[in-house]
């Protein structure tokens, strides 16, 4: 790390003056400390730990300060004097984001809110939760759970991501085909705006059209306009447990095909999930979850809706139909949570295949309409044929996102460079077949460039004019989602 300490040391080496490696002036936090009162810290080895989220080969150097914030009080102090300084602030969840949006930039403070992890309140009368930014996302549906009730939005990153990261980054996840995204389901936000300005966003009744949807702009923002320090969320009643079907054909693009084909059917699957034989040979490799190694695809389908029988029945039918070798069903609740943890380790096994084979990742999220989804897979098997990248394929396939992963050694530039090849051709196929670059993960730093061809010259425009209004001083996460525009 380039950030140093010149004078003045207080706990964890709260600091007086830092730099940024020479890429700017001294940035004078003496005062900030003192009102921070032992939250501001800059040891070199503390801000490299807290410098980056999952994304590998992302820029994340130069921050001169953490700011490990507990209250509301502690981000409005952060961001005043940042803003009176000039100083960069990267907001920071649980880092577990997969783009680079939450890592350091030179001369950054970065400002910490796991430690605003509260659940302040549960109204069951109106269905509604109110919560800090740094509640685990899992924890929050455990705290639920007693009343009743559950928050649907169920990133593959449950256990380890925070609600704020969620709402940052307008996260799905493998339920999001029947209940939605974060989006449907965040009433009302308090933000701490650039210039320190608290204020309250959106409403908690269930109509509303009192001004501009503001609170709506907010989610998906990924730090770049204000800091989320309260959010009321919408809750729903916990359901029944779900029945399941699992799927196995002999190629992704018959399961591609399933997927489709069902879904125009009209059915309501709470979760439908698509892993293709690299995927699964990966997982095999981590550990034993009982997946046939040999298949070409694994499709995980469940109801829980009154017609769970007949739903599931129905994607028997569909996916026999489309070549699916064997369907296999369940009612067993035990047997259900296993099936969704091995999903849900299918992360930790791409780590694993990683580390083995040089360690670089890229896990992508494009999203494509359902119509296109077979010729998604087909471009993606055109991608690996031609770069002869490794990329294993899983999906939250009921709503077209897909999460196409490339592997590749960082080390061997020709590895790096096939890898960057495939990354492009990823994203241009997305877009080709009427689809966007990212469904959950975000912009961040890996996509910036893409967002800018995404997007038409008027969005462009409206971005760079509510980003200069929101942020003029440019202090709230630079060089991430709105740089290229």
């Amino acid at each position: 790390m380039t950030a140093q300490q010149t004078h003045g040391t207080g706990a964890d080496g709260a600091p007086g003056t830092a730099g940024a490696g020479g890429t700017g002036p001294a940035v004078d936090l003496a005062d900030l400390a003192g009102r921070l009162e032992g939250r501001l810290v800059t040891d070199p080895d503390i801000l490299a730990s807290h410098s980056t989220d999952e994304a590998v080969g992302v820029p994340a150097e130069g921050a001169v300060a953490l700011v490990r914030a507990r209250s509301t009080a502690d981000v409005v102090e952060t961001l005043r004097h940042a803003h009176a300084h000039g100083v960069p602030v990267v907001p920071q969840g649980a880092r577990t984001g997969l783009s680079g949006a939450a890592n350091a930039v030179p001369g950054a403070i970065l400002l910490d809110v796991r430690g605003m992890d509260a659940v302040v309140g549960i109204d069951a009368a109106n269905h509604t939760v109110t919560v800090q930014p740094g509640v685990i996302n899992q924890d929050l549906k455990d705290a639920l759970r007693p009343h009743g009730l559950a928050y649907p939005p169920d990133p593959g990153s449950v256990a380890i991501s925070s609600v704020g990261g969620n709402i940052a980054t307008n996260a799905g996840g493998l339920c999001c085909v029947k209940y939605g995204v974060t989006r449907d389901y965040v009433l009302e936000l308090t933000v701490v705006l650039a210039d320190g300005t608290v204020t309250r966003l959106g409403r908690r009744t269930a109509k509303g059209v009192a001004g501009l949807d503001l609170c709506g702009l907010f989610v998906g923002s990924e730090g770049t306009l204000g800091v989320i320090v309260e959010a009321v969320l919408r809750v729903v009643p916990l359901g029944p447990d779900p029945l399941t079907a699992v799927a196995t054909f002999p190629r992704e693009r018959d399961a591609a095909a399933a997927v489709a084909a069902y879904m125009a059917s009209e059915p309501r699957p709470s979760l439908m999930e698509l892993m293709d034989r690299t995927t699964i040979g990966m997982l095999n490799e981590l550990g034993d979850f009982g997946f046939d190694g040999s298949v070409g695809a694994i499709v995980i389908m469940q109801s829980d809706s009154p017609t769970s029988v007949a739903d599931t029945e129905a994607f028997a039918r569909i996916a026999g139909d489309n070549g699916a070798v064997d369907v296999a069903f369940s009612d067993n609740a035990a047997d259900n949570d296993a099936l969704i943890a091995a999903r849900r380790n299918v992360q930790p096994s791409f780590e694993h295949f990683a580390r083995a084979h040089g360690g670089g990742r890229l896990l992508e999220d494009v999203c494509v309409p359902l119509s296109r989804f077979t010729d998604f897979v087909d471009g993606l098997d055109e991608i690996r044929g031609r770069t002869g990248v490794v990329i294993s394929l899983v999906a939250h396939a009921g709503d077209g996102n897909t999460h196409p992963s490339i592997f590749y050694d960082p080390a061997d530039p020709a590895s790096a460079r096939a890898a960057q090849t495939a990354f492009d051709d990823v994203m241009q196929l997305g877009l080709d077949l009427g689809g966007t670059i990212t469904g959950e993960h975000g912009v961040g730093y890996l996509k910036r460039g893409w967002l800018a061809r995404e997007l038409d010259d008027g969005a462009r425009r409206l971005h760079r004019e509510i980003k200069a209004a929101v942020d003029p001083a440019g202090i709230l996460n630079p060089g991430k989602m709105l740089d290229a525009l």
